[in-house]
């Protein structure tokens, strides 16, 4: 079976998470996605394969060579996200891609168009793998789950490819902040391990934002609109108010490459009482922790005008994993050596956002990210070149092959 026969089989599987559930997996397709895994897990004669409670799948393909090399894992998740729907998906293949619009759904007029997304342009020529416009396409990260279980299928019909111990890893809820809370890194038990959970081809990553969310509460005081002169606080107009004392370029609109940002992700109001939830990123921690107290600032402000009005709740979410990785560079030189043998030419960025090899790396396994290759995760513009996917799987192969060989 190709990469490709996977990742069209996995995306039919209906894996939203939720962060409402509270439940581990937070929805029961995961589960389900999961169960079907390790039944293909086991039909391909893997060892010490578990599957938890929390829908956590492990598994091994032995080593070939009979000396001790280090173990290396290759981990993916099991989730996609809850931005779009991931329910009947109906993914279609676009063959040698010739540079113009791509007519996602007739009916409805969604175009996928290289006006609006210009890099797929840098795929002309290429077979991509495209939405029909009512749905996400999941290649976050299935193709990421495709691309492991090919590259292990691939090493299992070729001894002569000698390797470690190979740990694999398929876990629930990344895209709601959680896939790493319940992984047990003792029982994966790998010396390093590597996300396939990166964009477009080439991408390596072993930086990423520190990050935290934070609810600003505002109570205000009702009084009928008549006779409220000197007497309602009006908490959606104090709310508004603070919105607009943050300063108006640090936002994920207009910041890029290793700029943070505030990121105001929701509001709930009425007169009584209005939320704000934000999210705060940063690569630097000096200049996260300076982000989060400017907040803790402006609500003060706030109090100081308003007495008692307003109140801050902040919760770190994660942390930039550079500092975990960095002790152990040798295992990005082999991502990148491996990506050059397999003729791509890798490309380290920051990660703007966040992966579970950062909770992962924190909790004692070292994890950078490698690409999936797919583009605009999370909507109905999400699309994956076929030869992303089929160099992604070769470099997982190269990567087994050079830790034996070191």
């Amino acid at each position: 079976m190709t990469v490709v026969d996977r990742f069209l089989q996995y995306v039919k599987f209906d894996t939203q998470s939720d962060e409402l559930t509270n439940m581990t997996p937070s929805t029961p397709g995961q589960m389900i996605f999961a169960q079907h895994l390790e039944q293909e897990l086991k039909a391909m004669g893997l060892k010490d394969i578990t599957l938890d409670t929390n829908g956590y799948l492990m598994a091994t393909l032995p080593g070939n060579i009979d000396r001790e090399v280090p173990t290396v894992g290759f981990i993916a998740h099991l989730d996609t996200s809850p931005d779009m729907s991931g329910r009947h998906v109906s993914p279609r293949i676009v063959e040698n891609y010739d540079g113009g619009d791509i007519t996602l759904n007739n009916e409805q007029g969604i175009t996928l168009s290289p006006t609006e997304f210009p890099e797929l342009l840098h795929y002309k020529g290429q077979s991509l793998i495209v939405t029909d416009g009512t749905t996400l396409l999941g290649a976050d990260d299935k193709a990421g789950v495709a691309e492991i279980i090919t590259a292990v299928a691939y090493l299992q019909k070729h001894p002569e490819i000698k390797h470690g111990d190979i740990r694999i890893a398929f876990n629930p809820d990344e895209e709601i902040g959680q896939g790493a809370h319940k992984f047990d890194v003792d029982l994966f038990g790998a010396d390093w391990a590597y996300t396939m959970d990166g964009g477009e081809i080439g991408e390596l990553e072993y930086e990423n934002f520190n990050a935290a969310v934070a609810k600003v509460t505002f109570k205000g005081r009702n009084v009928h609109p008549g006779y409220a002169k000197h007497k309602m606080l009006n908490s959606i107009r104090i709310a508004n108010q603070f919105i607009i004392m943050l300063p108006r370029w640090e936002t994920p609109e207009h910041t890029e490459d290793y700029e943070g940002f505030y990121h105001l992700v929701s509001i709930e109001g009425s007169v009584e009482e209005t939320v704000l939830t934000y999210i705060i990123r940063d690569h630097d921690r000096d200049r996260f922790e300076r982000r989060k107290k400017e907040l803790e600032h402006l609500t003060r402000k706030i109090n100081n005008e308003f007495p008692g009005c307003a109140s801050i709740d902040i919760k770190d979410q994660y942390y930039n994993m550079r500092e975990k990785i960095e002790p152990v560079m040798h295992i990005i030189d082999i991502a990148e050596q491996a990506m050059r043998n397999a003729d791509v030419t890798p490309k380290v960025v920051p990660i703007r956002g966040g992966t579970d090899g950062a909770q992962l790396s924190f909790k004692g396994l070292p994890c950078p990210n490698i690409f999936a290759g797919g583009l605009n995760f999370h909507g109905r513009y999400e699309f994956v070149p076929i030869p992303s996917m089929e160099k992604a799987t070769q470099v997982i192969v190269e990567i087994a092959r050079l830790i034996a060989q070191r």
